[in-house]
Protein backbone atom coordinates (compact mmCIF):
# COMPACT_ATOMS: atom_id res chain seq x y z
CA UNK A 1 0.00 0.00 0.00
CA UNK A 2 1.76 3.29 -0.94
CA UNK A 3 1.31 6.05 1.72
CA UNK A 4 0.16 9.33 0.47
CA UNK A 5 2.14 12.94 2.22
CA UNK A 6 -0.23 15.31 3.95
CA UNK A 7 1.09 19.11 3.58
CA UNK A 8 -1.49 20.81 4.92
CA UNK A 9 -3.10 20.88 8.53
CA UNK A 10 -5.49 18.33 9.09
CA UNK A 11 -8.66 20.43 10.75
CA UNK A 12 -10.89 17.25 10.94
CA UNK A 13 -11.57 13.41 9.83
CA UNK A 14 -14.44 11.22 9.08
CA UNK A 15 -14.28 7.21 8.83
CA UNK A 16 -16.44 6.32 6.42
CA UNK A 17 -18.51 2.96 7.47
CA UNK A 18 -19.03 0.69 5.16
CA UNK A 19 -22.65 1.31 4.68
CA UNK A 20 -21.65 4.79 3.19
CA UNK A 21 -19.36 3.13 1.01
CA UNK A 22 -21.58 0.79 -0.67
CA UNK A 23 -24.14 4.21 -0.85
CA UNK A 24 -21.60 5.72 -2.49
CA UNK A 25 -20.86 3.04 -5.08
CA UNK A 26 -24.86 3.00 -5.85
CA UNK A 27 -25.01 6.90 -6.05
CA UNK A 28 -21.95 6.85 -8.87
CA UNK A 29 -23.19 3.87 -10.08
CA UNK A 30 -26.58 5.86 -10.72
CA UNK A 31 -24.95 8.80 -12.27
CA UNK A 32 -22.79 6.57 -14.75
CA UNK A 33 -26.05 4.90 -15.51
CA UNK A 34 -27.97 8.52 -16.38
CA UNK A 35 -24.81 9.10 -18.59
CA UNK A 36 -25.47 6.23 -20.55
CA UNK A 37 -26.53 7.18 -24.74
CA UNK A 38 -30.41 5.87 -24.94
CA UNK A 39 -32.86 5.76 -27.91
CA UNK A 40 -34.91 8.93 -28.57
CA UNK A 41 -36.56 10.26 -31.02
CA UNK A 42 -34.07 13.16 -32.41
CA UNK A 43 -31.23 10.47 -32.13
CA UNK A 44 -29.80 11.00 -35.68
CA UNK A 45 -29.38 7.66 -37.50
CA UNK A 46 -25.92 6.64 -38.30
CA UNK A 47 -24.50 6.17 -41.82
CA UNK A 48 -24.14 1.88 -40.93
CA UNK A 49 -26.46 -0.15 -38.67
CA UNK A 50 -26.14 -3.62 -37.94
CA UNK A 51 -29.43 -6.13 -39.46
CA UNK A 52 -30.78 -9.51 -39.43
CA UNK A 53 -33.44 -10.76 -41.36
CA UNK A 54 -35.97 -13.43 -40.47
CA UNK A 55 -37.96 -15.66 -43.12
CA UNK A 56 -42.14 -15.98 -42.82
CA UNK A 57 -42.78 -18.79 -44.90
CA UNK A 58 -47.07 -19.28 -44.16
CA UNK A 59 -49.46 -21.84 -46.19
CA UNK A 60 -51.85 -18.71 -46.95
CA UNK A 61 -49.37 -17.72 -49.40
CA UNK A 62 -46.74 -19.04 -52.15
CA UNK A 63 -44.40 -16.08 -51.51
CA UNK A 64 -42.57 -15.96 -48.11
CA UNK A 65 -41.88 -12.89 -46.01
CA UNK A 66 -38.52 -11.53 -45.49
CA UNK A 67 -38.59 -9.24 -42.34
CA UNK A 68 -35.57 -7.45 -42.02
CA UNK A 69 -34.60 -5.75 -38.42
CA UNK A 70 -31.68 -2.83 -38.08
CA UNK A 71 -30.04 -2.12 -34.96
CA UNK A 72 -28.44 0.65 -33.51
CA UNK A 73 -25.30 0.25 -31.27
CA UNK A 74 -25.40 2.49 -28.20
CA UNK A 75 -22.42 2.83 -25.94
CA UNK A 76 -20.28 1.36 -28.32
CA UNK A 77 -16.99 0.12 -27.31
CA UNK A 78 -17.90 0.04 -23.57
CA UNK A 79 -19.13 -2.49 -20.86
CA UNK A 80 -23.10 -0.72 -21.42
CA UNK A 81 -23.01 -1.64 -25.36
CA UNK A 82 -26.12 -2.77 -26.19
CA UNK A 83 -27.71 -3.25 -29.74
CA UNK A 84 -31.36 -1.91 -29.82
CA UNK A 85 -33.66 -1.84 -33.09
CA UNK A 86 -34.13 1.05 -34.85
CA UNK A 87 -35.83 0.17 -38.09
CA UNK A 88 -37.92 -2.62 -39.56
CA UNK A 89 -39.07 -3.63 -43.46
CA UNK A 90 -41.18 -6.37 -44.49
CA UNK A 91 -40.33 -7.61 -48.64
CA UNK A 92 -42.38 -10.09 -50.22
CA UNK A 93 -43.43 -10.85 -54.05
CA UNK A 94 -47.11 -10.66 -52.64
CA UNK A 95 -48.10 -7.44 -53.20
CA UNK A 96 -51.71 -8.18 -51.76
CA UNK A 97 -51.09 -6.90 -48.46
CA UNK A 98 -48.67 -4.09 -49.55
CA UNK A 99 -50.58 -1.60 -48.07
CA UNK A 100 -51.29 -2.64 -44.35
CA UNK A 101 -47.63 -4.24 -43.94
CA UNK A 102 -46.05 -1.12 -45.22
CA UNK A 103 -48.21 0.81 -42.63
CA UNK A 104 -47.46 -1.64 -39.86
CA UNK A 105 -43.46 -1.58 -40.30
CA UNK A 106 -43.85 2.27 -40.21
CA UNK A 107 -45.48 2.35 -36.84
CA UNK A 108 -43.29 -0.25 -35.72
CA UNK A 109 -40.12 1.55 -36.58
CA UNK A 110 -41.56 4.61 -34.87
CA UNK A 111 -41.92 2.64 -31.70
CA UNK A 112 -38.09 1.50 -32.05
CA UNK A 113 -36.86 4.98 -32.33
CA UNK A 114 -39.35 6.58 -29.69
CA UNK A 115 -37.41 4.47 -26.90
CA UNK A 116 -38.08 2.87 -23.85
CA UNK A 117 -39.78 -0.66 -23.22
CA UNK A 118 -40.80 -2.30 -26.37
CA UNK A 119 -41.27 -5.21 -25.50
CA UNK A 120 -44.71 -4.88 -24.98
CA UNK A 121 -45.44 -4.78 -28.81
CA UNK A 122 -44.41 -8.22 -28.76
CA UNK A 123 -47.35 -9.25 -26.89
CA UNK A 124 -49.75 -6.82 -28.89
CA UNK A 125 -49.04 -8.49 -32.31
CA UNK A 126 -49.12 -11.64 -30.72
CA UNK A 127 -52.29 -11.56 -29.92
CA UNK A 128 -53.99 -10.22 -32.92
CA UNK A 129 -56.45 -13.09 -34.12
CA UNK A 130 -57.12 -13.81 -37.87
CA UNK A 131 -61.33 -13.94 -38.41
CA UNK A 132 -60.56 -16.18 -41.21
CA UNK A 133 -58.52 -18.69 -39.01
CA UNK A 134 -55.17 -19.45 -38.30
CA UNK A 135 -52.69 -21.67 -39.33
CA UNK A 136 -49.88 -24.31 -38.22
CA UNK A 137 -46.35 -23.06 -39.12
CA UNK A 138 -43.36 -25.92 -39.58
CA UNK A 139 -42.74 -27.78 -36.69
CA UNK A 140 -46.62 -27.44 -35.83
CA UNK A 141 -47.02 -23.99 -33.72
CA UNK A 142 -50.07 -22.69 -33.92
CA UNK A 143 -49.87 -18.83 -35.48
CA UNK A 144 -53.69 -17.01 -34.89
CA UNK A 145 -52.76 -14.63 -37.83
CA UNK A 146 -49.85 -13.13 -39.99
CA UNK A 147 -49.84 -10.12 -37.95
CA UNK A 148 -48.69 -12.71 -34.99
CA UNK A 149 -46.17 -14.47 -36.69
CA UNK A 150 -44.44 -11.22 -37.45
CA UNK A 151 -44.35 -10.84 -33.71
CA UNK A 152 -42.77 -13.86 -32.90
CA UNK A 153 -40.27 -12.59 -35.29
CA UNK A 154 -39.73 -9.34 -33.66
CA UNK A 155 -39.75 -11.31 -30.45
CA UNK A 156 -37.11 -13.75 -31.25
CA UNK A 157 -35.24 -10.63 -32.42
CA UNK A 158 -35.28 -9.40 -29.37
CA UNK A 159 -33.83 -12.22 -27.84
CA UNK A 160 -30.75 -12.40 -29.64
CA UNK A 161 -29.53 -8.90 -28.83
CA UNK A 162 -30.51 -9.74 -24.78
CA UNK A 163 -33.53 -7.02 -24.80
CA UNK A 164 -35.85 -9.86 -23.86
CA UNK A 165 -34.69 -13.10 -21.26
CA UNK A 166 -34.82 -16.24 -23.19
CA UNK A 167 -37.15 -19.08 -22.25
CA UNK A 168 -34.90 -21.85 -22.90
CA UNK A 169 -35.62 -24.78 -20.90
CA UNK A 170 -33.08 -25.90 -18.73
CA UNK A 171 -30.94 -29.29 -18.46
CA UNK A 172 -33.70 -30.87 -15.84
CA UNK A 173 -36.84 -30.00 -18.14
CA UNK A 174 -34.86 -31.42 -21.01
CA UNK A 175 -34.35 -34.73 -19.60
CA UNK A 176 -37.85 -34.96 -18.56
CA UNK A 177 -38.95 -34.46 -21.64
CA UNK A 178 -36.41 -36.72 -23.11
CA UNK A 179 -37.89 -39.32 -20.54
CA UNK A 180 -41.63 -39.14 -21.57
CA UNK A 181 -40.96 -38.80 -25.19
CA UNK A 182 -38.94 -42.79 -25.01
CA UNK A 183 -41.59 -43.58 -22.49
CA UNK A 184 -44.77 -42.45 -24.63
CA UNK A 185 -42.80 -43.96 -28.00
CA UNK A 186 -42.25 -47.58 -26.21
CA UNK A 187 -45.94 -47.27 -25.60
CA UNK A 188 -46.66 -47.10 -28.73
CA UNK A 189 -44.19 -49.46 -30.32
CA UNK A 190 -45.59 -52.04 -28.06
CA UNK A 191 -49.19 -51.22 -29.36
CA UNK A 192 -47.95 -51.75 -32.66
CA UNK A 193 -46.32 -54.77 -32.11
CA UNK A 194 -50.32 -56.12 -30.76
CA UNK A 195 -51.89 -56.05 -34.28
CA UNK A 196 -50.13 -55.99 -37.11
CA UNK A 197 -52.47 -53.45 -38.85
CA UNK A 198 -51.47 -50.73 -36.48
CA UNK A 199 -48.06 -51.69 -36.98
CA UNK A 200 -48.13 -50.95 -40.94
CA UNK A 201 -49.97 -48.07 -40.36
CA UNK A 202 -47.41 -47.16 -37.62
CA UNK A 203 -44.37 -47.86 -40.19
CA UNK A 204 -46.07 -46.14 -43.38
CA UNK A 205 -46.58 -43.00 -41.14
CA UNK A 206 -43.41 -42.77 -39.91
CA UNK A 207 -41.61 -43.01 -43.36
CA UNK A 208 -43.84 -39.87 -44.78
CA UNK A 209 -44.02 -37.90 -41.34
CA UNK A 210 -41.15 -34.98 -41.47
CA UNK A 211 -42.81 -33.56 -37.87
CA UNK A 212 -40.56 -33.21 -35.12
CA UNK A 213 -43.29 -34.62 -32.72
CA UNK A 214 -45.35 -37.36 -32.57
CA UNK A 215 -48.43 -37.46 -35.66
CA UNK A 216 -51.19 -38.07 -32.83
CA UNK A 217 -49.72 -35.19 -30.54
CA UNK A 218 -52.60 -32.44 -30.02
CA UNK A 219 -52.11 -28.76 -29.52
CA UNK A 220 -50.57 -27.48 -26.26
CA UNK A 221 -52.32 -24.68 -24.71
CA UNK A 222 -49.28 -22.94 -23.42
CA UNK A 223 -47.20 -22.85 -26.49
CA UNK A 224 -49.73 -23.03 -28.88
CA UNK A 225 -47.43 -26.18 -30.85
CA UNK A 226 -49.00 -29.78 -31.44
CA UNK A 227 -46.99 -31.74 -28.86
CA UNK A 228 -49.04 -32.53 -26.31
CA UNK A 229 -48.91 -36.37 -26.10
CA UNK A 230 -51.51 -38.34 -23.09
CA UNK A 231 -49.07 -39.63 -21.08
CA UNK A 232 -50.63 -41.56 -17.12
CA UNK A 233 -54.33 -40.10 -17.82
CA UNK A 234 -52.96 -36.60 -19.00
CA UNK A 235 -51.44 -34.36 -21.53
CA UNK A 236 -47.86 -33.77 -21.48
CA UNK A 237 -45.73 -31.17 -23.79
CA UNK A 238 -42.84 -32.37 -25.86
CA UNK A 239 -41.97 -28.87 -26.60
CA UNK A 240 -42.55 -26.70 -23.54
CA UNK A 241 -42.97 -29.31 -20.89
CA UNK A 242 -45.98 -28.45 -19.44
CA UNK A 243 -48.40 -30.61 -17.93
CA UNK A 244 -51.16 -31.52 -15.74
CA UNK A 245 -49.89 -34.19 -13.95
CA UNK A 246 -48.11 -32.41 -11.91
Amino acid sequence: MSANKIDKKITGFKVVSAEEKAQQAEQAAEQAKQSLERVHEDLARPEFLMGSTYKIKTPMSEHALYITINDIVLNQGTEHEQRHPYEMFINSKNMEQFQWIVALTRVISAVFRKGGDINFMVEELKAVFDPKGGYFKKGGKFMPSLVAEIGEAIEQHLKHIGLIESDELDEHQKALIASKRAEYEAKKTEAAAAAASDAVNDASAGASSSAEFPPDAQLCGKCNVKAAILMDGCYTCLNCGDSKCG
